[in-house]
Parts: C-alpha cells; structure tokens; sequence
C-alpha cells in the first residue's frame, strides 16, 4: 500500500477574537483530500507563546472536528492515528481561539497520511 504523508506546519502570530470565535491561522493551513484517496490525521504538535490559554480547532468542512488546548507558554502533542478517515474533497483548516485581545505566537504542526 502507498502512502504519501501531508504536513500543516509553521509559526504564526494571532489576535484573539474570543475562546468562542475561532479563526484561521493563516490560509496556507488548509488542505483538501484529493480525489481518489483518503486521508487520516496522524499527530497534532501545537506550541503557544502567548501569556493565555489559546485553543487550536481543527476545522472540517467549516464545522469543528478536533479541539487542542494548549496552556500559556506551553505545548502540546496529541496523536491522531487511526482516528478517524477523511474523505475525498473534505477540507482541512486550522483555527485558533483566544481570549479577545490576545495576541501572540503559535506553532503548529499536523501530520497526515494519504492512504
């Protein structure tokens, strides 16, 4: 079986808009199942330089998929395998909440696999 791994990684700086409205990191953090395989998430690392709990959100076809935590100057990693499979067409992007007003730093890195 052939796999080809995919990664949403990077350093990005956010503004809080409040815990309750997550918003795009930045678009690079999208991604889109090609047609004629499926996806699954394998792993989610997540750093937060900001002085505030932040919340990465995994967003699924505009709904909510995944929440990640990650506490003030801290980080997290969660692993995904087996999870669950994306199907072909389904999107991918990467939100982050925080409390209005904050703004800061996160790293993020989501690995996945083309199946």
């Amino acid at each position: 079986m052939h796999t080809t791994p995919r990664f949403l990684q990077g350093v990005y700086s956010f503004e809080g808009k409040g815990l309750d409205r997550p918003g795009l990191v930045d678009g690079t953090l999208s991604y889109v199942v090609p047609d004629g395989v499926v996806a699954q998430p394998v792993y989610f690392r997540g750093g937060n330089a900001s002085a505030e709990l932040i919340c990465v959100v995994l967003m699924r076809d505009g709904q909510p998929m995944r929440y990640f935590p990650i506490g003030a100057r801290s980080d997290v990693h969660v692993p995904l395998r087996v999870v669950e499979d994306l199907d072909s067409g389904t999107g991918i992007e990467v939100h982050v909440a925080a409390p209005a007003g904050v703004s800061g730093t996160v790293i993020v890195d989501l690995g996945l696999v083309e199946v």
